[in-house]
């Protein structure tokens, strides 16, 4: 992380700058998923500031760890909107946690912007609009719809099972989304199994799964579960083709299940560093060069999130966390990364989504899928 644009707590604003938090996980077991995030924040902000900052201020990102907990992340956003006054903050990167920072945005009138959570309740809830709660990845019903799709007619499956994480919003949300619409498309879902986040034990429900023998499972879940899950999965000898979503994007779920085990498995994906496009190629040259890493998505969910905000500050014309929220809600046909991004009434946006193929432990672009086509 760029340690330049990155504060400590009480951090006191000038004049010359606009504050603002970032809530993540940089701790805990998905840690690796909040470095990422807040590493395409912290390039998109140095880019800005290298090039004058917005409105004549520099933007200063100040980051609290939320380990990777919802009651840490209702403490952090506290913290980043109370103590260090932020006027705008991101995160977390989970919808657990997200659902538990809400609520205080909310309460305070400070806009709160996710790049990743993707369950519906984040931005809407019982009709209502969140007023001050903006999302800028595809949400579930997508996702889970992508991978139903892809299941039923790209690999002509007729039976799946279903291995969801029961103590996670995000994998119980895709989990319905991804059953409905198997159905819908004339496939039969044979059982809906659950786990439990840190279970290091699978083989006992995976035993049960073998016996019935289906065409695919999806499971929507987290990479340090998900790789435990499939090398178990390999070692009793299932044979079932495996299909995730965005939570299965980090190197570590080659390291925990073997590249062997992960060969031929698909993913939704909310991008792909394979992606020909000159705003991608552009984006992961700069990532490269400035973390000697590749990005994953959800370092370009980040970076791409800090242009949104970018966008609104400069069409707001000011840091006031009022306009800010009025400028978000007019995003239009606004160019990032993976293609432009519009925000809907229900504060989601539209844009594409991607499967990646997973061949010799290395990710494969397979294709891209724009919301008009589902």
């Amino acid at each position: 992380m760029t340690g330049s644009l990155i504060a400590g707590c009480g951090a006191t604003q000038n004049s010359n700058e606009i504050l603002i938090g970032a809530n993540y996980e940089l701790t805990g077991n998905i840690a690796n998923f909040g470095k990422q995030a807040v590493n395409g924040i912290n390039l998109a902000f140095k880019q800005v500031n290298e090039q004058g900052g917005v409105n004549g201020k520099k933007i200063k990102l100040i980051v609290a760890d939320n380990k990777s907990e919802a009651s840490e992340a209702a403490a952090a956003v506290t913290k980043l909107i109370t103590t260090d006054k932020c006027k705008l903050v991101f995160g977390a990167v989970s919808s657990s946690n997200v659902l538990a920072a809400v609520p205080i945005a909310e309460a305070n009138k400070i806009p709160l912007v996710t790049a990743t959570a993707t369950n519906p309740k984040v931005t809407v809830e019982n009709g209502q609009v969140k007023p001050y709660t903006f999302r800028t990845c595809f949400i579930d019903p997508f996702q889970g719809k992508i991978m139903s799709e892809f299941a039923t007619k790209s690999l002509n499956a007729k039976t799946a099972v279903v291995y969801a994480d029961s103590s996670s919003d995000y994998s119980k949300g895709l989990a319905k989304i991804f059953a409905e619409n198997f159905t819908k498309n004339g496939g039969t879902v044979l059982s809906q199994e659950a786990f439990l986040q840190r279970d290091q034990d699978f083989k006992a429900t995976l035993t049960k799964i073998k016996a019935l023998n289906p065409d695919v499972i999806f499971i929507p879940a987290y990479y340090e579960e998900v790789g435990k899950i499939v090398k178990q999965a390999r070692e009793l000898g299932i044979k079932a083709q495996l299909l995730g979503t965005d939570g299965w994007d980090d190197p570590k779920i080659v390291d925990v299940a073997g590249a062997e085990a992960l060969e031929g498995a698909f993913f939704s994906n909310h991008y792909s560093p394979q992606d020909t496009d000159p705003n991608v190629v552009s984006f992961v040259e700069a990532y490269r060069k400035e973390y000697n890493q590749e990005p994953s998505a959800l370092a370009v969910l980040g970076y791409d999130a800090a242009l949104v905000v970018v966008d609104a500050l400069k069409r707001a014309g000011s840091d006031d966390p009022e306009k800010i929220r009025q400028a978000l809600e007019e995003t239009k046909d606004l160019q990032i990364t993976v293609g432009k991004i519009s925000l809907d009434k229900n504060h989601n946006p539209i844009k594409s989504a991607v499967v990646i193929e997973m061949k010799n432990g290395k990710q494969v672009f397979k294709e891209k899928i724009n919301p008009q086509e589902m």
